[in-house]
């Protein structure tokens, strides 16, 4: 097993993904999405590229945008069917909104790994 420090980001995302609960106590939702919004802030803040682009790659992957952040967009591509309480998915949603981020989030980091600068570019 790798240590932190020898994976690549996409390991360590994945890493998070298959054990959430590891990283944010109980597993909800929002509590993924908050914790992947503070290993942005400090990638960004330490040099990396974070999840640089990650917003903009999740509206094109849905194929339209609304009101929501990349996390309500997230949960239109989950749920499509949408979801009565925002703040109360029922389990089996939470379960599969928290699946779904984790591989739209390596299909972003692998796309991002493949290109030559980076980066994902919106064109």
């Amino acid at each position: 097993m790798k240590t932190l420090w020898e994976m690549s980001e996409r390991e360590y995302l994945a890493s998070v993904g298959r054990r959430p609960g590891m990283f944010v106590g109980t597993a909800s939702f929002h509590a993924v999405t908050a914790f992947l919004t503070g290993y942005d802030q400090h990638a960004k803040r330490h040099g990396g590229p974070g999840l640089t682009g990650w917003p903009e790659w999740v509206v094109r992957r849905r194929g339209r945008s609304c009101n929501h952040g990349w996390p309500g967009q997230v949960l239109h591509i989950a749920l499509p069917d949408g979801w009565d309480n925002i703040w109360k998915l029922p389990p089996d949603d939470e379960k599969h909104a928290i699946e779904v981020l984790f591989q739209l989030l390596d299909e972003f980091v692998a796309e991002r790994e493949t290109s030559s600068t980076g980066e994902i570019h919106n064109g």
